[in-house]
C-alpha cells in the first residue's frame, strides 16, 4: 500500500511543484525584463504594485483551496453529483467577485496607487501597471482556481501544461512588448494579462471534455457551501493576502529607515522569495488532495503516511534552497542589478543572504498548515497562516526595527518564521495526542522527529 501511495504522491508532487516553478520563473523573468528594459526604478515600481496582485490572487486562493478540498472529499466518497455542484457554484461565485473587483479597481486607481506607497518617482509606473492588470483580474482569479481544481479532478499533469502555456506566452510577449516595442511596464502588464487569458481557456477546455470527472451542472446557490469553502480556504488566503500587507509594511519601513535604493534590494529578494514560496506551496498542494481523498475515505494511516512524505520533501527542499542561496547570491543578484553599481549590488547580496535564513523554516509552516486544511481543521491552519504571514511578522518587524533600525528589517522574516514553526509544532503535537492517532509505525513523535 505504501508503495502505491508513494507513487501517487510523486505523480501529484512533480506536476504541482513544476507548475509553481514555472509560475515563479516567469514572474522572475518578468522582473528581469522590466529591470533591463526600463530600469531598476521601474522594477521597484512593479514591486510596489505587487500587493494588489497578491490581493487578487488571494481571492482566487480563498475559493480554490476550499473548493478543491471539498471536491476531493466528495470524490473520495464517490459522490460525483455533489462534487459537480460544488465545482460549478465555486466558478460562478469567483466570476461575480472578479467583475466587482475589476470595476472597483479601475474607479479607485489613484487611491490604490497611493495606498500601496507609490512615491513621486514611481507613481507613474505604478498606475500604468495597475490599470492594465486590473483589466485582466477575472482571468487571474479564474485561471488559478481551475488550475487547482484540475488536480483535484485527477489530472495534475494538465495543471503543469496550463502553467507552461501561460509562462511561455508571458516570456515571449515580455520580450516583444518590453524590449522590442519599448512599452515599458505597460508591456509587462499586457504580457502577463494575455498569458492568463490563454491558461484560462486551456483549463476551461478540459472541463468541457468527456474525460473530465467534473462537469458543469445546475446548482442552487447554497450559502452553507460557500461558507464551508471560505472557511477551508481562509488560511491559505490569509497567507497570500498577508504577503501583500507585509510588503507594504516592509516598503514603508525601508523608505523611512534606509531610502529608495533599499526598495530595489527588497524587490530582488521578493522575486527570489516568490520562487521559494511557490516551491513549498507546490509540495503542499501536491500532497493536499491525496490527504483529503484518504481522509474522506476514512484511511487515517494513509493520511499520516502522506503527511510524513510531505515533511521529508520539505526538509530536503529547505536545505537545498538555503545552500543555493548562500553559494550563488552574487549570480542571482546580477540578474536584476548591474554588478558595476557596486554599492547597491554588494548591499543587495549581503541582505539577501540574511533573508535566506527564513527559507529553512518557511516550508514546514506551509506543509503543516496545508495538512490541517486537508483534514478540515481550518482553525489550526489559520493560526499558523495568520501567524507566519501577518501577526508574528508584523510584531517582529516592529521590535527588530526598534532595536536595530533598518538592519532589523532583513532578519525579520527569518525570526518570525522560526517563532511560527514552534507554534505549528505545538498545534501538531496537541492534535495527534488528542485524536490518538499514534502507533508504532505512525506516531506523532515520529513526525516531530522529522523536523
Amino acid at each position: 500500500m505504501n508503495r502505491k501511495l508513494f507513487q501517487q504522491f510523486l505523480r501529484y508532487l512533480g506536476p504541482s511543484v513544476v507548475a509553481m516553478w514555472v509560475f515563479s520563473l516567469y514572474t522572475i523573468v518578468d522582473g528581469i525584463f522590466v529591470s533591463k528594459g526600463v530600469g531598476e526604478l521601474a522594477l521597484a515600481s512593479v514591486n510596489i504594485s505587487m500587493p494588489f496582485i497578491n490581493f487578487v490572487f488571494a481571492i482566487s486562493v480563498l475559493f480554490s483551496t476550499g473548493a478543491s478540498t471539498i471536491i476531493a472529499m466528495y470524490l473520495g466518497k464517490k459522490d460525483i453529483e455533489k462534487a459537480n455542484q460544488a465545482f460549478t457554484l465555486n466558478l460562478f461565485t469567483i466570476i461575480i467577485l472578479a467583475i466587482i473587483i475589476t470595476v472597483v479597481s479601475l474607479v479607485a486607481l489613484d487611491s490604490i496607487s497611493n495606498f500601496l506607497g507609490a512615491t513621486p518617482d514611481t507613481i507613474g509606473y505604478v498606475k500604468d501597471y495597475l490599470f492594465i492588470i486590473s483589466l485582466f483580474n477575472i482571468f487571474f482569479i479564474v485561471s488559478y482556481s481551475l488550475e487547482v481544481i484540475v488536480k483535484a479532478d485527477g489530472f495534475p499533469f494538465l495543471a503543469t501544461i496550463g502553467v507552461l502555456i501561460s509562462a511561455i506566452t508571458n516570456i515571449v510577449l515580455d520580450y516583444i512588448f518590453v524590449i522590442k516595442l519599448g512599452y515599458g511596464v505597460k508591456g509587462a502588464a499586457i504580457a502577463t494579462g494575455i498569458s492568463q487569458v490563454l491558461s484560462t481557456i486551456f483549463f476551461l477546455s478540459h472541463f468541457l471534455r468527456k474525460k473530465s470527472n467534473l462537469k458543469f451542472t445546475k446548482f442552487k446557490f447554497e450559502f452553507s457551501t460557500i461558507k464551508r469553502i471560505i472557511c477551508l480556504g481562509f488560511p491559505d488566503c490569509t497567507s497570500e493576502l498577508s504577503v501583500g500587507i507585509v510588503t507594504i509594511l516592509f516598503n514603508q519601513s525601508l523608505l523611512r529607515l534606509i531610502g529608495q535604493d533599499a526598495l530595489i534590494s527588497y524587490s530582488v529578494i521578493c522575486y527570489v522569495n516568490t520562487l521559494i514560496l511557490m516551491t513549498m506551496i507546490g509540495i503542499t498542494q501536491g500532497v493536499q488532495p491525496l490527504i483529503s481523498y484518504n481522509f474522506g475515505a476514512g484511511e487515517s494511516k494513509n493520511v499520516i503516511y502522506l503527511f510524513k512524505l510531505g515533511l521529508k520533501t520539505v526538509l530536503i527542499a529547505s536545505v537545498a534552497v538555503f545552500t543555493i542561496s548562500l553559494l550563488f547570491a552574487n549570480n542571482i543578484t546580477s540578474l536584476f542589478i548591474n554588478p558595476n553599481e557596486s554599492k547597491l549590488f554588494n548591499t543587495t547580496v549581503l541582505v539577501f543572504k540574511q533573508y535566506a535564513i527564513s527559507f529553512l523554516f518557511l516550508g514546514f509552516n506551509l506543509i503543516i498548515s496545508g495538512f490541517f486544511v486537508a483534514i478540515e481543521r481550518p482553525v489550526s491552519s489559520a493560526i499558523i497562516s495568520l501567524g507566519r504571514s501577518l501577526v508574528i511578522v508584523t510584531i517582529t518587524l516592529f521590535i527588530l526595527t526598534s532595536l536595530f533600525g533598518g538592519n532589523g528589517i532583513w532578519i525579520t522574516t527569518a525570526v518570525s518564521e522560526f517563532i511560527c514553526l514552534i507554534i505549528a509544532l505545538i498545534l501538531l503535537t496537541v492534535f495527534f495526542k488528542k485524536n490518538k492517532l499514534s502507533n508504532k509505525d505512525d506516531s506523532d513523535s515520529g513526525i516531530i522527529k522529522i523536523l
